[in-house]
Formats: structure tokens, sequence, C-alpha cells
């Protein structure tokens, strides 16, 4: 069921991305070389699908641990305490991503009831473009609620570490000396 989530994600980001390099590359050709076709709705489209996009591509974030987060502080940690503030992070993140959703709908629904549209003469309805909000931040809860029940239910060590501890590094290493590559020698 993950890989299927995964893939359908990552191919609607792929495809709003594409979608956005076309009508980039359609707005500079109307330009440059054919003003008849030049308009000024495909900025605006541009950001629309960005934006779509970079809120899809945050639950693979939380996914494969690509937030920023405090990694140097974690790897001094062993794995017990890790677990802690890795469920502690996920709860934090959760509050947070919860009220993204809650807030981010009263914006929907104001916009919706309002009949918001852009300004432009596309005239764009502008519900559609803030729905990223709520829709990117539901898919990051549902993937920290996963990696909680994770941390709690299913932790092991030996996987789910953030990297290596400074206690398990080798005994018997050596600075290098100048000129040599770093490593063991």
């Amino acid at each position: 069921m993950m890989r299927l989530w995964d893939r359908i994600e990552q191919t609607l980001v792929g495809l709003l991305g594409l979608a956005a390099l076309v009508v980039g590359m359609f707005q500079v050709f109307g330009r440059y070389f054919e003003s008849t076709l030049s308009s000024g709705w495909g900025d605006e489209v541009i950001v629309y699908l960005v934006i779509w996009a970079i809120m899809i591509v945050s639950s693979q974030l939380v996914r494969y641990d690509g937030h920023v987060r405090p990694d140097v502080v974690l790897r001094l940690l062993g794995p017990g305490a890790q677990r802690v503030l890795e469920s502690f992070n996920c709860v934090v993140a959760l509050v947070f991503c919860g009220g993204m959703v809650w807030y981010g709908w009263q914006i929907v629904d104001s916009a919706w009831l309002l009949d918001e549209r852009s300004f432009t003469g596309l005239s764009f309805p502008m519900y559609i473009y803030y729905a990223a909000l709520p829709a990117g931040s539901a898919l990051m809860f549902l993937r920290y609620a996963i990696r909680l029940a994770r941390y709690l239910f299913y932790f092991d060590p030996a996987t789910m570490g953030v990297g290596h501890t400074i206690h398990e590094a080798p005994t018997d290493m050596q600075l290098p000396r100048p000129g040599q590559t770093p490593g063991r020698h």
C-alpha cells in the first residue's frame, strides 16, 4: 500500500512539474518568437502548479527524513533517546500539520464562499490554489502518524536509528596527515 501511495505522489508531482515546464516553455516561445502566443496567464499557472507540487512532495520528505531536523543532536544520542526524541518530533509535527489542515481548510472555505478569483485575465478560482495547503498538510499528517506508530510500536534500533551514534565510531581511526585522504591509516 505504501509503495502505491509513494508512486502516486511521485507521479503526480512529476506531472505537475512537467506541466509547469511546458507552460514555461510556451511562455518563453510566445515572448521571444511569436508574440501573438504570449499571454498573461502562464506565469500564474506555473505558480499554481509548482505550489501544488511542493505541498504534495512534502509528504515524501516526511517519509524519507528530508525535513529540517536536528540530525547532529540525534546522532549524539543512543537508540532509546533517539526513539523518544523522534516520537516527540512526530507528536509536534502532527499538531502542526493538524493545525495547517484545519486553518487551511478555513481559507479554502472562505475563498469558495466569496468566489475569490485571481486578478489576472485567467480569473482562476483561488480555492483550488489554496487547497494545496490543507491537502499537502493532510498527506504529511498521515505520514507523521505512520512514523509515530512505527517509533512507538515497531521500533528497531538497528534500522530506525539516525546514522551511527558517536559511541559506535571505530577506536583505531586516525586523523589524516597533510596530503593523505581521510580514512583508516
